[in-house]
């Protein structure tokens, strides 16, 4: 088929390299333009847009698909469908309708649950069991679309956002291929009314770790943010960042260092597996601990 492929984050990468092995026309890449990043801060292509220019894909990167002049770019394309993943921009009727088949949405949770931005941090934060993957038929609406394909996976008693984020990835350029060499033979179902959850973009102010709260929601919270923005708690002063843990059976005043990195909560306990102090590289509980003296409480 002759495809437009619109994504822009690590997510999306092996989404657009499963397309292309697969043997379809991709008629243009779109994705975010690129932002200043590293020391020099030049403009650095994002993780799509530096591999598709390895795959010798036509990029493009406009900051807004609302003009008449950028539509009219996207229309003439004549494309079959668009798959879009993670793309970051809003699109169009115009857009939605040019492709014959419209625009499919791999979208990280099981719809109507986490619509929104950050589905994935925010089903580790609220202690879903399983998330998974859905390729929806893209309509105005923020995830409204009704559903073509879904598939579920149970999610990890340690699982980070960052272990999920690529399960998903992998799940959801299998699942749109499939949803491809099916197309005009799928049912489009509407999502239901009820069980509608939003996944709003997470606010770094989030990160702040409340040792009151209950061992199994400090945890949540820590793998939840893992890796960015990471959870983070004060220690001697530097702002750490805890980026994997898991729940244990010990007891204390909310932020006494216990015994290693075990630290009390409000209930319970949690051990801290892997944490990063600032400037350092992210670290495994023991390689933290040498050289680094744990204060009695942390913040």
């Amino acid at each position: 088929m002759r495809l437009v492929f619109m994504g822009s984050p690590d997510f999306s990468v092996p989404v657009l390299e499963a397309l292309v092995e697969a043997g379809h026309d991709i008629a243009a890449v779109y994705c975010q333009p690129p932002r200043p990043a590293g020391r020099g801060k030049k403009d650095r292509p994002g993780p799509v847009h530096a591999r598709a220019e390895e795959l010798g894909l036509e990029v493009r990167h406009p900051v807004s698909l609302k003009g008449v002049d950028e539509q009219k770019a996207f229309d003439e394309l004549n494309a079959d469908v668009a798959v879009v993943v993670a793309y970051g921009l809003i699109l169009p009727q115009a857009v939605l309708d040019a492709p014959k088949h419209g625009c499919l949405n791999i979208h990280a949770s099981l719809l109507p649950r986490w619509r929104g931005a950050a589905p994935i941090h925010r089903a580790i934060m609220a202690g879903d069991t399983e998330t998974g993957v859905c390729i929806m038929q893209m309509e105005a609406g923020l995830d409204t679309g009704p559903v073509l394909l879904r598939e579920a996976t149970p999610i990890g008693e340690q699982e980070t956002t960052a272990q999920l984020h690529d399960r998903l990835s992998v799940m959801g350029a299998r699942l749109i291929a499939d949803a491809l060499a099916q197309l005009g033979n799928l049912t489009a179902n509407p999502q239901p009314e009820d069980g509608v959850i939003y996944a709003h973009k997470i606010d770094k102010t989030e990160a702040k770790i409340d040792w009151t709260r209950p061992a199994v929601e400090v945890d949540r919270l820590i793998r939840g943010l893992s890796p960015f923005p990471g959870a983070k708690c004060d220690m001697e002063g530097e702002q750490v960042k805890l980026l994997a843990s898991r729940v244990v059976d010990k007891t204390g005043a909310p932020g006494q260092v216990l015994d290693g990195l075990v630290i009390a909560c409000g209930e319970g306990a949690i051990e801290v597996l892997r944490a990063q102090r600032p400037g350092k590289r992210a670290m495994d509980a023991d390689d933290f601990l040498r050289g680094f003296d744990l204060p009695e409480v942390v913040k």
